[in-house]
């Protein structure tokens, strides 16, 4: 089955689980080992071949022991800057985020008034 936008989410993590499921019998592993290797018990690679809820911690895991960690960079891939986003940082790639803001109202001084300037000359 293919996932796409049209299945629920149910559907997707019962599709996601049997293709974890085939690849774990690819790998000739049983649930039982196949959890010892990623440090999971039994029962979570049960509830992940079964289509239930599970930690995404626990979906890294099983990942890694197949060899498909690699494949969340195309799942998830890195957000690329529009091509003006790139001229404008040209080589400057941003060292440290911009601390709070105060008020503008704290950072203004008294407003200027007529007659207000000590230094006026006649």
């Amino acid at each position: 089955m293919r996932i796409d936008t049209r299945l629920t989410d149910v559907a997707v993590l019962k599709e996601v689980g049997e293709r974890l499921a085939r690849w774990r019998l690819e790998n000739n592993l049983s649930q039982a080992d196949f959890g010892e290797e990623a440090g999971l018990g039994r029962r979570t690679v049960q509830r992940l071949e079964a289509g239930e809820s599970v930690q995404l911690s626990s979906l890294i895991r099983v990942l890694r022991v197949l060899g498909l960690l690699e494949s969340l960079d195309r799942l998830i891939p890195e957000p690329v800057p529009s091509p003006i986003e790139r001229l404008k940082l040209a080589g400057r790639e941003r060292q440290r985020a911009r601390g709070r803001r105060s008020s503008d109202s704290e950072n203004q001084a008294e407003p200027w008034a007529w007659g207000a300037d000590t230094d006026a000359r006649p």
